[in-house]
């Protein structure tokens, strides 16, 4: 199944403008200790899966003594995250690839920490993924992922709108969903954490700030009709956090030692 890339340039420079340099999903630096959070990254090594344009990674390399792989499905990403990692000087300790959707490609137990930011999200089959990703673990390794989530409400008009808005592929999960997901692909001292009620009013705050404080900037990146939708995606956005039908959390397990 070929995968058509969905990340264009000025959705890219959007989440940047949001997310800051690097990250195309929320938090930034504090995001990336949160997922590392009590896992020992110092001299580990770590596979970033969906790694975007590669601002994580990078943080893992550079703040937390990581040495990271950082994998996505689409190219440019990639070409992205390749580039800064050399600007950077962090081309040694952070290498990136584009990979095809199906098994991951590297031998069992070729890792101490797997992470994802996002990306998970936009996995329709996560069961067989997490299975992978205990594959590719090495004993008492770490999957530790930041995920956008689903409630059990049926979509409301305004969901809908929101997908529309995006233009992503979506497979949203219930948090409980994840934790049984991950147990039952075995992962053990699995701990899920709903974050909520932060990205609720984080959403809220980045949608005042681009209709009024960021949006002559936005018409200057991105032209007038590109700002204008992404102002009303973010509308859309924080109405759906709000109302509980879009959700956030951390999930984590554990490989058996």
């Amino acid at each position: 199944m070929t995968h058509e890339n969905e990340y264009h340039d000025n959705m890219v420079k959007m989440l940047e403008l949001i997310w800051g340099t690097g990250y195309m999903a929320p938090g930034g630096p504090g995001n990336v200790a949160k997922l590392l959070r009590d896992t020992s990254p110092q001299g580990k090594r770590i596979l970033d899966i969906g790694c975007g344009i590669g601002g994580p990674a990078l943080e893992m390399a550079s703040t937390h003594g990581a040495d990271v792989v950082g994998i996505d499905l689409e190219a440019p990403l990639i070409e992205r995250a390749t580039a800064d990692a050399v600007a950077r000087g962090l081309d040694k300790q952070c290498q990136f690839q584009t990979v095809s959707m199906g098994a991951l490609p590297f031998p069992d137990e070729s890792f101490d920490i797997v992470i994802s930011s996002g990306a998970i999200t936009q996995t329709p089959n996560k069961h067989e993924l997490f299975e992978d990703i205990l594959r590719v673990l090495g004993k008492g390794g770490y999957l530790s992922c930041y995920e956008w989530m689903g409630s059990d409400k049926e979509h409301s008009d305004e969901m809908h709108k929101w997908f529309e808005l995006e233009g992503l592929t979506y497979a949203l999960e219930t948090l409980d969903g994840y934790g049984k997901q991950f147990t039952a692909a075995g992962f053990i001292d699995v701990v899920m954490t709903d974050a909520s009620d932060w990205y609720r009013a984080e959403a809220r705050r980045e949608y005042d700030l681009i209709k009024d404080e960021l949006y002559e900037r936005m018409i200057e990146l991105l032209g007038q009709a590109d700002a204008d939708h992404f102002v009303e995606n973010w509308k859309y956005l924080a109405i759906v956090c709000e109302s509980g039908e879009l959700l956030q959390g951390y999930c984590r397990g554990m490989k058996s030692r």
